[in-house]
């Protein structure tokens, strides 16, 4: 595990187990947030994200959670030797949204770009999360499956498996 993309939908944990998997494995974390917005919240240019991205997948180590450009989301995962997917269910997702959104009202939610509003990137999220049914589906976890003959992968499924996969610091056998 050196190159390890994870990914699924908004609220569904990714950031949470990104900094686990970090602190356990050593390995170098880019929250794709981090990439993708600037410090006022605004997104960078696509040409200064590109840089960046390709920066780091090229690097010998990395942990990048999230999503970003389709283009680069596979640039990353043919990068990757570890594809973590948390596939919760949309209940699940609402809710860590919500509950995001509730608890960033009165602080900052963790690894949150400085000068972001909670308020606009928790819609954001609810926007995302209406369009999802329509990339995270049957046709993604074949595609999913092509990638498991060179790679580790691991899906996601519920609360219990993220919490597992994230107090054995990656070592859990989720799937």
């Amino acid at each position: 595990m050196k190159k390890v993309a994870i990914f699924g939908k908004p609220g569904s944990g990714k950031s949470t187990l990104s900094k686990a998997l970090a602190k356990a494995t050593g390995l170098p974390l880019y929250p794709l947030d981090s990439l993708v917005y600037q410090a006022n919240g605004e997104r960078v240019a696509r040409e200064v994200f590109d840089q960046a991205h390709d920066e780091i997948v090229s690097s010998a180590t990395w942990i990048i959670d999230g999503f970003g450009p389709i283009s680069a989301f596979y640039q990353r995962l043919d990068a990757a030797d570890t594809l973590i997917y948390v596939d919760l269910a949309y209940s699940t997702s609402y809710w860590f949204v919500t509950k995001r959104l509730l608890k960033g009202v009165f602080v900052k939610p963790e690894g949150w770009p400085e000068g972001s509003s909670v308020i606009k990137g928790s819609w954001q999220s609810y926007k995302t999360l209406k369009l999802c049914p329509t990339f995270w589906n049957q046709d993604f976890n074949a595609k999913l499956n092509t990638f498991a003959a060179d790679k580790q992968v691991y899906v996601i499924k519920s609360v219990a498996e993220l919490n597992r996969f994230v107090s054995q610091g990656g070592k859990a056998s989720t799937g």
